[in-house]
């Protein structure tokens, strides 16, 4: 196969979870000989058109600040931009792909690539890693109906989609495409690297990482870990965004501060897989997870895992029986933190699941997803 992906963010120049996923797919199926190119925008040094570990990355935007100043959200200008640049090259070149992967936030670049196939027999094939519906409200604010008919719109366009959980394709089969039609891949881990890993020197008992956002509901965790932590016992807070301030102080005025230490962003990722696999407990009463990336970590890494049992929440799916769901809640969370911190495991190998996981069998079920779509048996 002949492959495209179609991302303005290119990993490792980015290291977000949807830039991740293309490239470890990518990598694995460019070991199978199969050719792989991605269009992005020019974030490496160098040339325009390169060859990392095998892919080769097409730059046909420059490189540009992806979030707005004041307040963090992604730019739409930048999308808008990075969608008109891509539309050429894309279309110049389609007939040499046999396919046309793309991500699917941010929206516009999607729609490019769709204009990009028209009047082909490339398919094109669409990531899905959330549905935000009424979530659109919180992040845009006024301009909510604008991202939500984008998202609309974005799903009704001819394709083959994926989606990274049950939920979310759940969530996808409302406002479009039918759900029969619907594949989920799960997003993945590399499982050898975190069972390979060295446990960080400084061990927390309970562990969350994540973005410090609303969502992820760290106050509740903060609060739970204050009413059961014995004195001896650590909570390693990794991770940064808006809510760290107001965190921070949250975390000062409970009786258990000293037992708490906020550890920020973590640069290099290995870092993030010692602090799990040092860990005893991994907690994270998150409301929004289209996946749940740290979860699988996480169980990969041999702790016994927290989630929050929630419907804007794929970590069941991910979890099962090899952790603990919980009411995101500080009463339900302290109730089973507790146990967890007394020696209580889930009735099912976290490890064991992880495997699940591993990004060479997410890579396959992606190699059959796509052969599936230019044979038309999709």
């Amino acid at each position: 196969m002949n492959i495209c992906f179609v991302s303005n963010v290119v990993y490792p120049f980015n290291t977000g979870g949807a830039e991740k996923r293309i490239h470890e797919i990518a990598t694995r199926l460019s070991d199978k000989s199969h050719d792989v190119t991605i269009y992005g925008r020019h974030f490496w040094d160098g040339p325009k058109q390169t060859t990392h570990e095998g892919i080769t990355l097409k730059a046909v935007s420059p490189e540009r600040e992806l979030y707005t100043d004041d307040d963090g959200q992604r730019s739409i200008t930048e999308a808008l931009e990075f969608s008109k640049d891509v539309l050429r090259p894309l279309r110049r070149n389609i007939d040499d792909h046999d396919l046309v992967v793309a991500s699917v936030f941010p929206y516009f670049p999607v729609l490019a690539a769709k204009f990009a196939t028209l009047g082909t027999d490339t398919p094109l094939i669409t990531t899905w890693h959330e549905v935000w519906g009424d979530y659109w409200r919180d992040y845009l604010g006024h301009l909510a109906p604008f991202g939500k008919f984008t998202e609309h719109l974005t799903a009704r366009a001819p394709q083959h989609p994926i989606t990274v959980s049950g939920i979310t394709a759940d969530r996808l089969a409302d406002i479009g495409p039918n759900r029969n039609s619907i594949r989920t891949i799960p997003n993945g881990i590399d499982f050898e690297q975190i069972r390979a890993t060295e446990p960080a020197a400084e061990d927390f008992d309970v562990l969350f990482a994540g973005r410090l956002i609303p969502d992820k509901r760290v106050d509740v965790l903060l609060r739970a870990f204050d009413r059961v932590a014995p004195t001896e016992a650590t909570l390693g807070i990794v991770g940064d965004g808006p809510e760290r301030e107001t965190l921070e102080t949250l975390a000062g005025n409970l009786d258990a501060s000293d037992q708490i230490t906020f550890l920020g962003f973590l640069d290099d990722y290995e870092d993030v897989l010692g602090n799990m696999r040092a860990a005893d407990v991994f907690a994270s009463p998150s409301t929004r997870e289209g996946f749940g990336i740290t979860y699988a970590e996480a169980m990969a890494a041999g702790c016994t895992v927290i989630g929050a049992d929630h419907p804007d929440s794929a970590a069941d799916e991910v979890i099962g029986d090899a952790g603990f769901l919980v009411e995101p809640t500080v009463d339900a969370l302290t109730k089973t933190l507790e146990a967890a911190l007394c020696g209580d495991r889930p009735s099912s190998d976290p490890v064991e699941r992880a495997q699940r996981y591993d990004w060479d069998a997410v890579a396959d079920q992606a190699e059959t997803a796509y052969q599936s779509a230019i044979d038309e048996s999709w």
